[in-house]
């Protein structure tokens, strides 16, 4: 089957990158569509944006490379679309509960259509034509809780929960929505469809239980749930709950703990640092006691010591000084607003978020950053009597190097669209 990839033009801030080069679940999201696609499909054609279809007759899946799926989505899809005589369109319905609640917010990628919302994913049995139907995947959503606000802290209820799905499909436009894919869709859905596995095969509970036993392991520590790469060093104080992969090469001190995580290649986590529902990227460094819930890290970071993120997105090649802390509530019961795929402020409709840090930035020791805040790519703080607190967004332009006369030390990579690099200057 030919697959055709339709190229979305958009950068998302802070990043100042395309979804297609960002980090999903440790893979540059072009690869994981690969990854997911390439059971299905044999050949593939990219077209820039507003190009023509090419008129091929032949069995087609065409998306647009700003979309995460998984396997389990794209599996459900293409084989209610091949029951179909005619094309399909990938669709949610608003009343799905994890599309209205994660994938809608802060998005503009998916078409109203009455009380369906179309997303840019196609499958054509004879090669493209018009009028494909609208294909609806149920997602599976279970209804999970992951925190608790005391009573009387709380707006509404002290009980916040995700909409988590069995299937995934999110179009990324936002940085919020690299959060949902990464921890909610990913982390979460991974341990739901674990939980439903469980449930429904008793062989595979079995399985579990037996290599436990003979491990001498406790269930959610045993090989089965805890994938564990090449050439690594783990300390035996470390605490690793699954299901999490850890990958080749990774140095994990004494201490630590480690829940339902992914880690990339060449990580090292040193002593007493906990880490949950977590994504950490290849070459990434946590020393001791730095802590992260909920959150992804891009490649080839450094969170330094007692250093607290949650609910973050971190690019790649960010350092994070140490004990500098990425708050997630408001004390005062106001909406968390994010910036949207256009750019503007509006309610994120999450009642918890952490902020966001481009690629290439330098935040000096003890910061402390507001719920939902952005500071762009190439941007450097130093830690002052002026600036310790981030309550607006950091844009490039307030970075704190332009003022040193070795600013040009600092090389900027990551321009916004029509802007140059350093080099271009």
């Amino acid at each position: 089957m030919l697959k055709i990839i339709l190229q979305s033009p958009r950068y998302i801030a802070p990043f100042n990158e395309r979804a297609r080069d960002l980090r999903i679940q440790n893979k540059p999201l072009w690869l994981a569509q690969r990854d997911v696609l390439a059971p299905y499909t044999t050949h593939e054609i990219e077209l820039p944006p507003d190009a023509r279809l090419p008129q091929v007759r032949e069995p087609c899946l065409v998306y647009r490379d700003n979309l995460f799926f998984d396997e389990h989505y794209i599996a459900a899809f293409l084989a209610e679309a091949r029951k179909r005589p005619h094309p399909s369109r990938a669709a949610f319905s608003i009343h799905d509960p994890a599309f209205r609640e994660h994938c809608l917010p802060l998005s503009d990628s998916y078409t109203p259509a009455g009380d369906l919302y179309l997303a840019d994913l196609w499958y054509y049995p004879r090669g493209p034509e018009p009028n494909a139907e609208p294909l609806v995947i149920d997602l599976q959503a279970r209804e999970i809780g992951y925190y608790h606000v005391p009573t009387y802290m709380a707006a509404q209820s002290g009980d916040l929960v995700y909409q988590v799905p069995l299937r995934s499909l999110i179009a990324i436009d936002s940085w919020v929505h690299i959060f949902i894919a990464d921890c909610v869709f990913g982390l979460f859905g991974r341990g739901a469809r674990f939980e439903e596995r469980l449930k429904r095969d008793l062989g595979f509970k079995l399985s579990i239980l037996w290599t436990a036993l003979y491990e001498g392991k406790q269930v959610l520590e045993c090989s089965k749930l805890v994938k564990i790469g090449r050439n690594c060093s783990i300390d035996p104080t470390a605490v690793i709950h699954g299901p999490t992969t850890i990958g080749d090469n990774v140095t994990i001190g004494a201490g630590a703990v480690i829940e339902n995580c992914i880690i990339g290649d060449n990580v090292n986590i040193s002593q007493g640092c906990h880490l949950m529902l977590s994504v950490v990227g290849d070459g990434t460094f946590l020393p001791f006691r730095a802590s992260l819930f909920m959150t992804t890290v891009m490649d080839n970071c450094l969170i330094a010591q007692n250093t607290c993120l949650q609910m973050c997105v971190i690019g790649r090649n960010t350092f994070i000084g140490a004990g500098s802390t990425f708050t997630d509530f408001n004390l005062l019961p106001t909406p968390i607003r994010a910036r949207d795929a256009h750019g503007n402020l509006v309610p994120s409709n999450r009642p918890v978020l952490g902020g966001c840090v481009g690629h290439n930035c330098r935040i000096g020791a003890g910061m402390i950053v507001y719920p939902a805040r952005t500071i762009e790519s190439d941007v450097i703080l130093f830690a002052s009597k002026e600036r310790r607190v981030i309550d607006k967004d950091v844009t490039y332009e307030q970075s704190d190097h332009h003022q040193l006369p070795l600013a040009h030390l600092h090389r900027r990579l990551y321009p916004r669209p029509g802007e140059a690099t350093d080099e271009g200057w």
